[in-house]
């Protein structure tokens, strides 16, 4: 917790305290259902939470954003997310429902009421949000085939709307074909060696 508290030391008491609570929650969750990987649990806050709240070095969403996390798994980057932009809206897909049955529950003893989830293949929604955001889940190419479509027309951040992507190691082959892309490096922002070669891929995306 003082990992979030070093990088972010202006949250509120509701926010440090949901914050502190998701060690304990995800480590119950986990022994009964594998969301986070066992060498990662006892590095969350480092590993999972720290990391998915680089997106938010490189933006501020402005009240009233819509997000779509993609591939959530046991709710990153979204749930740190929800945490840090109270004001925002946060969908949450995943295409296996267990994992989102431990997101629900977390968000419930947390009282994190700024998301929902879905049991879905991220083709299957047809909103429209602000930024898509996810964790690598695949490469960026088959990523912007499965959200054709789903961006906002209406901007209302600094940053274009588009995809916010956390991706590690040389990603040149992967985004050569994207004029318009813009890699953000969170070594710059975060000193620990886990984040060398981590980073947070802004693709912007038209609405159609």
């Amino acid at each position: 917790m003082e990992l979030i508290l070093k990088y972010f030391p202006d949250l509120s008491d509701a926010q440090i305290n949901q914050f502190k609570a998701l060690e304990s929650l995800y480590k119950d969750w986990n022994a009964k259902i594998n969301v986070v990987s066992r060498k990662d649990i006892d590095e969350l806050y480092l590993r999972h939470v720290l990391h998915s709240l680089g997106i938010a070095k490189v933006i501020e969403f402005s009240d009233g954003s819509n997000i779509l996390d993609v591939g959530t798994g046991g709710g990153f980057p979204g749930v740190p997310l929800a945490i840090l932009f109270p004001n925002c809206n946060f969908h949450l897909v995943d295409s296996i429902n267990k994992k989102l049955k431990v997101i629900n529950a977390v968000a419930e003893a947390i009282g994190l009421d700024n998301i929902k989830t879905t049991h879905s293949r991220v083709e299957a929604i047809y909103e429209t949000y602000d930024f898509i955001v996810s964790r690598a889940v695949t490469a960026m190419p088959e990523f912007t085939k499965w959200v054709k479509g789903k961006i906002a027309k209406k901007q209302r951040n600094d940053l274009k709307n588009g995809i916010l992507y956390l991706k590690g190691g040389d990603l040149t082959e992967e985004l050569k074909q994207y004029s318009t892309v813009k890699a953000y490096l969170l070594s710059d922002y975060f000193d620990e060696e886990f984040f060398d070669t981590k980073k947070v891929i802004h693709l912007p995306l038209k609405h159609k």
